[in-house]
């Protein structure tokens, strides 16, 4: 049996001022870095132009393919300015949020609001939080343009920071101008996924998608869950979507600290069963910004995750701003390894958990049923467009899932899925057993299967277009990777 230290949860990590330092992207990918996140909220497009650049240079450099995403800024309300830098905030004290436009720089009682239409959104009673939830104000009346307000948890307020309702129920768009234009820019760089923050319905993915390919591009969707408001329409956003990710720090504002934990598991576990991939995110080391090691409850946090089923985790600010994005990015991997050698699979091969609606998730169902039976190495899936590989990453295994294409984009796009190795494939063969062979020798020669290994393989009967897996065979691995038996199941 060929030996492997394969990882099957994926890692994303944001690219931002440290990754620009000479070497550290190289560094990244040598440490495993399979996605990497252009944080449009910051930057200008020429930063991510040439950071998407980068990325597709060095990886190249390196025989690897990694993925770009493209995050969307979204529209997050935010305070605005004030006139002598951070104001201390009293409990009890009143202060007043100003929503009009040329409002003066503030004070430490007043201070302007980027969203108009928030007098319209809350009532007497409601709690608005500040700076990701360490400020809380209750809003005691609306007069006109101003909420005016009473410090519950005082603290240092500065400039821009971010503005959340507890409990959501804020009616601002998901797609600002800024981001169509984004949307355009990540057509342009190629991006392999694009996120779209603070999603509220299905129709907001809709709108994104419709704009994203008015536009050219051919990007994975990513929902990204941090509104209180989606959590309703779970179900019907992850189905209009390509990849959900739980966004953790809006989320947790918004519902609370307490409610964070099951409802990311409900995340995932929901996600996955809907035969969608998913990111979990948000200071999952946040230590390592500042600390070369992480802290002890965030290996737990990430280890939790991996163990949940997520497909993927990622780094933010440890990796943009941190001092040791390199060893952010090492230490996550060996959390993952080390939470996949406990995972073990169960109560998931059965089709009344997942959903049936086309011949490739059934062939999946089954290559993975069978796979657990026969004790195989291997599942290798010849896909086109790579949906075969998804479906089949939707059913936990104990084996690696090696997703054979000749398409890169394809490839890119399937570096999110979890147990997935993607693996470009560009043979020509004059039938689709002849197509096996080819994968099983090329494999070999990769080093990733050897002699006397049995793989389960899936295809179509008109290999090389998309959309018609409808068979398996097993095959076992003779002398030199000639395929000794090939029968199929």
């Amino acid at each position: 049996m060929a030996s492997s230290t394969f990882r099957r949860t994926k890692i994303v990590a944001t690219l931002g001022p440290a990754t620009d330092a000479p070497g550290m992207l190289e560094k990244l990918i040598a440490e495993g870095v399979d996605v990497v996140r252009l944080n449009l909220s910051h930057g200008e497009p020429d930063d991510h132009r040439a950071r998407a650049r980068a990325v597709r240079a060095a990886a190249g450099a390196a025989g690897r393919e990694v993925g770009v995403l493209a995050d969307l800024q979204g529209p997050k309300i935010r305070i605005e300015t004030f006139a002598n830098g951070p104001v201390e905030l009293v409990e009890g004290a009143a202060f007043v949020l100003d929503c009009r436009a040329d409002v003066p720089p503030g004070d430490a009682t007043r201070v302007g609001v980027s969203y108009y239409g928030l007098p319209g959104d809350v009532h007497p009673g409601d709690v608005l939080l500040l700076d990701d939830g360490l400020i809380a104000l209750t809003v005691r009346e609306v007069a006109g343009s101003e909420v005016r307000c009473q410090v519950l948890v005082g603290g240092k307020l500065s400039n821009r920071k971010g503005l959340n309702r507890h409990g959501g129920g804020l009616s601002v768009t998901a797609l600002s101008d800024k981001d169509k234009a984004d949307i355009k820019l990540a057509a342009e760089i190629g991006a392999d996924f694009l996120a779209v923050s603070f999603v509220r319905s299905a129709d907001d993915m809709h709108q994104a998608r419709r704009l994203l390919n008015e536009a050219g591009g051919r990007a994975a969707l990513v929902a990204k869950i941090e509104r209180a408001d989606a959590i309703p329409l779970l179900s019907e956003i992850i189905d209009a979507s390509d990849v959900v990710m739980v966004a953790r720090g809006d989320l947790g504002v918004e519902i609370g600290d307490a409610e964070l934990p099951g409802l990311q598991k409900k995340i995932i576990r929901e996600t996955v069963q809907r035969n969608r991939a998913v990111i979990t995110a948000t200071q999952m080391l946040q230590s390592m910004v500042r600390s070369p090691i992480p802290t002890r409850a965030e290996v737990l946090d990430v280890a939790n995750a991996v163990i949940d089923g997520t497909d993927a985790v990622m780094l933010s600010e440890e990796t943009a701003a941190g001092a040791h994005p390199d060893k952010a990015v090492a230490a996550m991997r060996r959390i993952c390894l080390g939470a996949e050698r406990q995972f073990e699979p169960k109560d998931d091969l059965s089709a009344g958990s997942h959903r049936l609606d086309r011949s490739d998730q059934a062939i999946a169902l089954a290559a993975m049923m069978l796979a657990g039976e026969l004790g195989v190495r291997a599942i290798v899936a010849l896909t086109e467009s790579g949906a075969t590989a998804q479906w089949l990453s939707r059913y936990r295994t104990a084996v690696p899932i090696y997703a054979l294409s000749p398409l890169a984009d394809a490839r890119r796009r399937m570096l999110l899925l979890r147990d997935v190795l993607p693996v470009a494939f560009n043979q020509q063969a004059h039938s689709s057993a002849a197509y096996a062979r080819a994968a099983v020798q090329q494999l070999f020669t990769q080093g990733l299967l050897v002699e006397g290994d049995r793989v389960v393989l899936t295809h179509g009967d008109h290999v090389g277009k998309g959309g018609g897996t409808n068979t398996l065979k097993l095959l076992s691995v003779g002398a030199d990777g000639m395929v000794e038996s090939l029968r199929d199941l």
